[in-house]
């Protein structure tokens, strides 16, 4: 079957508007952004999902990534404040808020963006001392990525994060400062100890002198007690010295002849109790201590009795049972103060 002239004609048209149809038909995907280009000039951009451009006058110019993106930044030789050389690399986040910026304002973003990174990284981490470098990686971390962020602000791009992943000293440095903390912590250990030691003087001290303040007060009590205790007990001896002079002085008899008996007795045992008397030989006759004491109350009448008062009668002697003499015991041969 042969075509006909029209016939041709109607197919190449409909080739035509196909054609026209998928040049002038664009689908963007989720998390990108394209530029649209009139005769080489930016126009728009257009959005995720379905767009329309005119055929064979704009076109497609730049397809942005618009989702967050990192970027790995090479390790870097730093020399700090303090001239010690250090190796430090980091990672960076980045973000495209601006396609037609990002597309039309810097040529080749990312190494742009590297380029940058690494640069304030020798920048920042120069500016301060090894010893700062290694405790205040968050405030190189922060500065890192308050200067980046505004360098690459003018391209539409927005840094996220910039992080430090690893710093790395050289090793004698590190073996250095190994050596330097060591003894920082013999140094503090002692410091510890030493107070300590200081701590334990001081308590044993103080406890010391409470104890001698205690025993001082102890002591004190005690001797105002044995004063108090002695005051009473010559007071108590006053007294009964004075009552038995009364008794005398009245004529009782019975009260001298206590008294008498009395002191003998405490006589006789401060002789037994002396450490330097093992044996005492003395009489014990009961009817002699007995004779003793009517004899001195008879003087004691005859002395303090009133005259109008007549003596009263001695008593009549009784018989006397005589006790043979005990012979004293014979010397111990292993006790020599015996034979006294």
């Amino acid at each position: 079957m042969l075509l006909g002239g029209f016939d041709i004609v109607v197919i190449v048209l409909v080739i035509f508007v196909i054609m026209v149809l998928f040049a002038g038909i664009k689908t963007v995907p989720q998390g990108y952004r394209y530029t649209i280009e009139r005769f080489g000039r930016y126009t728009r951009t257009l959005e995720p999902g379905l767009n329309l451009i005119t055929p064979f006058i704009e076109r497609v110019g730049a397809r942005m990534n618009v989702m967050e993106q990192v970027l790995s930044v090479p390790t870097q030789e730093v020399i700090t404040k303090d001239n010690a050389s250090v190796s430090a690399d980091a990672v960076s986040f980045y973000q495209v808020l601006n396609a037609a910026q990002a597309a039309y304002q810097v040529s080749n973003l990312e190494n742009a963006i590297l380029n940058l990174t690494m640069t304030n990284i020798r920048s920042v981490m120069g500016s301060m001392d090894l010893d700062e470098l290694l405790s205040n990686r968050d405030a190189i971390n922060d500065r890192l990525l308050r200067v980046v962020d505004e360098a690459v602000h003018p391209w539409g791009i927005k840094v996220t994060r910039v992080e430090i992943k690893d710093i790395q000293p050289p090793r004698d440095l590190v073996d250095a400062m190994a050596r330097q903390m060591k003894a920082e912590r013999e140094k503090r250990a002692q410091v510890l100890e030493a107070e300590g030691s200081r701590n334990a003087q001081i308590l044993r001290a103080e406890g010391a002198k409470q104890s001698a303040i205690l025993e001082a007060e102890g002591q004190r009590e005690a001797a105002f007690r044995n004063a108090e205790a002695r005051e009473r007990l010559a007071e108590a001896e006053a007294k009964a010295t004075r009552m038995v002079s009364e008794a005398i002085a009245v004529g009782d008899v019975q009260a001298i002849n206590y008294f008498v008996a009395q002191k003998y007795t405490e006589a006789l045992a401060s002789i037994g109790q002396a450490n330097n008397a093992k044996v005492v030989l003395m009489p014990m006759e009961a009817s002699s201590i007995l004779g003793s004491l009517a004899g001195i109350g008879s003087i004691a009448r005859e002395v303090f009795g009133d005259g109008n008062n007549p003596p009263p009668p001695r008593p009549r002697p009784g018989p006397v049972r005589s006790t043979p003499p005990v012979a004293p015991p014979p010397p111990s041969p292993f006790n020599p103060s015996s034979e006294r």
